[in-house]
């Protein structure tokens, strides 16, 4: 069967079940086994007319058989807190059914104030984004085992606090947008870039955090840093028809620029224009601009590198990370030439987030390139291959490394 018709079911049927019984632990388990029965009933292709319908079916099912055991009884009379069905109110002019996709509404009920915003990001990204522990370890630059921890203690607090969940008072809204604007920005990057396996890219990763982004943008109209990540997002997955030839990766300055999609970049270029300038400027307005810029010009010699350097100082000082001193010093090698960019680099080089992945020596590989260091830029390209989980980075960075073959 299809893996790719379960994947955007699992984030609705979970937040139909948890805006129902507010239960988010024993709902995703429910959920969990309704995709067992479904992987076992549609593998001949027999798949139901509305295959959510079957899931939510299935899986409250499952919820019923577990609170008629015993053991579900001794907990409900433990826990006073899951004695009543969570209430959920219907927000002005809104009826929802059973067909209501609750997708983005499970996106801020992740957010419960009992969990540590970083936990909040882990366990979205497991319920919302369908990602693997070891996937998200990787966007947090963190051991698996870490984000394991992390993600059992937020399950944890949440039981702790009740195992209910309410939907966010309207007060609460602005601090729980910004983990959910965090969670769609890594969905979106790990669809865009697979962090482990044999594709590139996760189109169904990309597509549904563009979806649920565009319905955020509805829902916040005027919010600069919704629109900021929605044309960030139309910006960066226009390039993808021309980031790979006969399935290589292509870095972007050899991509055929024809190849681009121009509705997302004019609607990109449109949102980043509307929206810089008239309110506080924050990180994804920041990075939607720059990547404006890398989309509007005609090629890399071509691109305003100024201003794009100029951009990663402000991002510099809005969301300082070692990922934007990254991104910042190849804007710096354009500019003031590779020797700054690499003293640059040299700042972030014993930063342990740097340490779990291949970027460091990626870049590095990439910079001693451009300074004629081709032996150093070799066993950096060579390291950087080992260090990468996704073959077709791998794939790019031996074919990088093997340009310079030390001579013997």
């Amino acid at each position: 069967m299809d893996v790719d018709l379960l994947r955007p079911l699992v984030p609705q049927v979970l937040g139909v079940l948890v805006r129902r019984y507010g239960q988010f632990e024993t709902c995703e388990d429910a959920v969990q086994e309704a995709l067992l029965a479904a992987v076992e009933q549609w593998a001949d292709g027999a798949v139901p007319d509305n295959p959510r319908a079957w899931l939510l079916t299935v899986a409250t099912r499952r919820l019923t058989d577990l609170w008629r055991s015993e053991s579900a009884r001794r907990r409900r009379e433990e826990n006073v807190a899951v004695q009543e069905l969570a209430q959920v109110v219907p927000g002005p002019g809104e009826a929802r059914g059973d067909e209501h996709d609750d997708t983005l509404t499970l996106l801020f009920l992740c957010c419960h104030p009992a969990v540590t915003p970083s936990s909040q990001v882990a366990l979205t990204l497991r319920a919302v984004g369908g990602l693997t522990t070891a996937e998200i370890a990787t966007a947090f630059l963190v051991p698996e085992a870490t984000m394991t921890r992390r993600i059992t203690r937020a399950k944890e607090s949440i039981a702790a606090a009740g195992s209910t969940f309410a939907e966010p008072a309207a007060a609460d809204w602005p601090a729980r947008l910004q983990v959910v604007l965090h969670v769609l920005y890594l969905i979106f990057n790990e669809g865009y870039t697979a962090s482990s396996g044999e594709a590139l890219h996760r189109v169904e990763l990309t597509a549904e955090a563009i979806r649920l982004t565009r319905a955020v943008h509805t829902l916040l109209p005027d919010d600069g840093e919704v629109a900021g990540l929605l044309a960030l997002m139309l910006l960066t997955d226009a390039r993808r028809p021309a980031r790979t030839r006969n399935g290589a990766l292509l870095p972007l300055a050899e991509q055929d620029r024809r190849l681009w999609t121009v509705p997302l970049i004019v609607e990109g270029v449109e949102l980043v224009s509307r929206t810089l300038g008239r309110g506080p400027v924050g990180p994804y307005q920041v990075q939607a601009a720059i990547a404006a810029l890398h989309d509007r010009a005609a090629s890399t010699e071509t691109t305003d590198w100024p201003q794009i350097l100029e951009l990663y100082d402000v991002l510099a000082e809005l969301a300082p990370s070692p990922v934007v001193t990254l991104n910042r010093a190849i804007a710096v090698a354009m500019v003031d030439g590779p020797a700054a960019a690499l003293a640059l680099l040299d700042t972030v080089a014993d930063d342990s987030r740097l340490r779990q992945g291949h970027r460091l020596d990626a870049v590095r590989g990439h910079l001693l390139e451009l300074a004629g260091d081709t032996g150093a830029a070799h066993a950096h390209y060579l390291r950087a291959a080992k260090r990468t989980s996704s073959l077709p980075e791998r794939r790019y960075l031996q074919s990088r490394a093997r340009q310079f073959l030390p001579v013997r």
